[in-house]
């Protein structure tokens, strides 16, 4: 495994400690008053997702993983999996609905995401910050209805629910972010 400086650490970077895979997803150079310089990290479990905080000494040295990331073009939903294709090779993967996890709820056939894997093993879906998606179900929002803050809910094509404006309706597409699925506009066209 290649080693690399805790200096050198970036966000994204996934380390290899204790055979376990964690990416980088905040880091900080720290200079206490008295001591040596630490770097503080926030480190996600790839496959679980559990968060933790970690400090390292400045300048040790770490294994990081080779993670191998494709763009992949999700095609259908075979019972618990997913297929997607290497749109270089269009090799077909089949990826557990765990592994996939919450991306599945803003994910349409057909459209592109990046997977990453290590090994050959895939370990997460990366989708793009916000997608566009279309509203299939929501209520009627009555005028002057505003006992709700001013949002209803509304199902998405991908069945996710979330919650839009009083003014949207079935049939509207707009555009959700893919971290917190909240709304972000209405897509004009």
């Amino acid at each position: 495994m290649p080693t690399i400086s805790t200096n050198d650490l970036k966000n994204g970077t996934v380390l290899d400690l204790d055979g376990q895979l964690w990416q980088v997803i905040w880091f900080q150079h720290h200079k206490p008053g008295k001591g040596n310089t630490v770097v503080r990290s926030k480190l996600k479990h790839v496959l679980s997702g559990k968060v933790v905080d970690k400090t390292f000494n400045s300048d040790v040295k770490v294994e990081s993983a080779h993670v191998d990331r494709r763009e992949m073009q999700y095609l259908y939903k075979d019972g618990d999996a997913f297929v997607f294709m290497d749109t270089t090779s269009y090799e077909q993967v089949n990826i557990p609905a765990e592994t996939v996890g919450d991306a599945a709820d803003y994910m349409l056939e057909n459209q592109n995401a990046m997977v990453a894997l290590h090994d050959d093993n895939p370990l997460y879906i990366e989708l793009p910050a916000s997608v566009e998606l279309e509203i299939t179900y929501t209520e009627p929002g009555l005028q002057g209805d505003r006992s709700s803050a001013g949002t209803k809910p509304a199902t998405l094509e991908t069945g996710k629910q979330i919650q839009v404006p009083l003014f949207i309706e079935a049939g509207t597409k707009v555009k959700v972010d893919t971290r917190d699925g909240s709304y972000l506009g209405r897509i004009n066209g």
